[in-house]
């Protein structure tokens, strides 16, 4: 009985760490919120996987990864229990590989930052197309790393989340040793001092040099000129399908709201008005239909470029998501279909194998998947558009930027989450976007949140979730290109693959002078 007791304290004394560096790691991220929990989270996982075998790590890994995204996709299960419960297991395998590919010992710290980064990049693409909801960057958009997304994005603030975190675990590491030794001078504590930390000051330089040149950098120049933009949210209930909503309903509610724009905008009308995601839901195509008319008058009524969320079938099995600009004179002057979709939300990937298992009928029709940049050209500005869910992949703001775009626009619907996680984490990861590419950006959701977030990401108008709002603002329109905008990821992931190459050149080093060592000692007792 002992014997077994002592297996279980010792799963637990390694689960259990695990699991609550994930779990710190979700409280960092939107609706929470704290940012800092991110670096200590981050130290108590590159802790527990000191001198564990990969299997164990690849474990460790995989429930820390069960902490953050269990409660950061949880959301996924009000629109698929089977589907959410995949998903949730799927992303945890990104940070359990992160985990495995990091050494055991000396060189963890380097290549364990790597690996994460790594890891990152391939939620971007795997499993569904990608999901990169959740992701370590999020908590960050508030906190003092934000700048450094000029230089490399979100995944250059994965590695400083992880750098940094590994820099503090190394710091509490020497604290600790240095006690110790002087606690009880029979102790023989295992890492260097000296090196651990020169180690912990060396990471920590790294993550503060990269935010100080983040905030120094080209965050896309002086504004070239103002653009006067009113988002347009008409309001309505929360936490429904839309198969539990009328469409003449929400098209309704955005057509009120815009009436009452000369309200909202200080006597000087705006030169584009930006509508939600799929606020207008047709059984035809849009050029047959006669909603086409009723947006042209509405764009000729407010004299300026109206861009609206189209839904439009094609066929019994699938639909389009459309963005579509008209011009103040009523004309369509530019298309965006919608990239990335939403798995189990917009569509279902293997649907054929699904339907055996899950009731299907919430997502009766796929999306169809578009192609394209993102650039709108109108007559108020070049627009780079970023349809809803779209937001949280890097690409879609580069894209659409390097093509051109001096503004980058968020049309989103949002109305099936009953809570505000994935609305909070959208404007998170919204912010990050803007930073990223130096432009302002305009969010507009049929019940939030609408906002308006400038160049260097701070939100600076956000509407309430649920209601009526119409806000407007002027803009800046810029033309001023960012590193990150030059370069994309491929420079942070080389330098990832690097750090974790780095990491193992590191570790065979120390095994090979700890084997010399061995053999020296062998020799001088036989």
């Amino acid at each position: 009985m002992r014997v077994r007791w002592t297996a279980l304290e010792r799963w637990a004394r390694l689960l259990v760490p695990a699991f609550v560096a994930g779990f710190g790691l979700a409280l960092s991220l939107p609706p929470f919120g704290f940012w800092i929990l991110a670096f200590p989270s981050a130290a108590l996982l590159w802790w527990r996987l000191q001198g564990l075998r990969w299997p164990t790590r690849l474990l460790l890994g995989w429930v820390s990864g069960l902490g953050v995204f269990v409660p950061s996709l949880w959301w996924v299960t009000a629109f698929n229990v089977y589907g959410g419960v995949i998903l949730m297991l799927a992303e945890s395998l990104a940070p359990a590989l992160a985990c495995a590919a990091a050494p055991r010992r000396l060189g963890r710290t380097p290549a364990l930052a790597g690996a994460m980064v790594l890891a990152e990049g391939l939620r971007g693409i795997w499993p569904f197309g990608g999901l990169p909801m959740g992701g370590v960057a999020l908590g960050q958009a508030g906190g003092p790393l934000a700048d450094a997304a000029r230089l490399g994005g979100p995944l250059l603030l994965v590695g400083m989340v992880w750098l940094g975190g590994a820099g503090l675990g190394l710091a509490v590491q020497c604290a600790l040793s240095r006690a110790r030794s002087r606690g009880d001078r029979t102790w023989v504590p295992g890492p260097r001092v000296g090196g651990t930390v020169l180690a912990a000051v060396g990471s920590v330089s790294v993550v503060c040099a990269l935010a100080i040149w983040g905030g120094y950098s080209s965050d896309g120049g002086p504004a070239v000129s103002r653009l006067r933009v009113a988002a347009v949210q008409g309001g309505g209930v929360r936490g429904v399908s839309k198969s539990q909503v009328s469409p003449q309903t929400v098209y309704k509610a955005q057509v009120d709201a815009t009436s009452e724009i000369p309200r909202f905008d200080g006597g000087r009308p705006p030169s584009l008005i930006l509508w939600p995601e799929d606020v207008v839901a047709l059984n035809d195509r849009l050029d047959s239909d006669p909603a086409r008319g009723a947006l042209a008058m509405i764009a000729v009524e407010q004299r300026a470029t109206l861009v609206v969320g189209v839904t439009e079938s094609i066929s019994s099995t699938s639909f389009l998501n459309e963005i579509v600009a008209f011009s103040p004179s009523g004309r369509i002057v530019g298309r965006f279909e919608k990239v990335h979709r939403v798995p189990f939300g917009e569509y279902v990937p293997f649907r054929g194998f699904f339907k055996h298992f899950a009731d299907l009928s919430g997502v009766p029709l796929d999306a169809v998947p578009g192609h394209g940049n993102g650039l709108l050209r109108t007559p108020a500005a070049p627009l780079g558009t970023m349809v809803s869910y779209e937001v949280f992949f890097a690409e879609r703001g580069w894209l659409p930027t390097r093509a051109g775009a001096q503004l980058l626009i968020v049309p989103t619907n949002t109305s099936s989450y009953a809570t505000s996680q994935v609305p909070c984490q959208e404007v998170a990861s919204a912010r990050l976007q803007a930073i990223s590419e130096g432009r302002d950006l305009v969010q507009a959701a049929p019940t939030g949140f609408s906002s308006f977030i400038d160049n260097d990401g701070r939100v600076l108008e956000r509407s309430s979730l649920g209601t009526r709002s119409v806000l407007v603002r002027d803009v800046s329109l810029r033309t001023g290109r960012t590193v990150y905008e030059r370069v994309g990821d491929l420079l942070v992931l080389v330098a990832a693959g690097v750090l974790v190459l780095l990491g193992w050149g590191l570790s065979l080093m120390r095994a090979e002078t700890s084997e010399a060592a061995r053999r020296e000692r062998w020799a001088r007792t036989a």
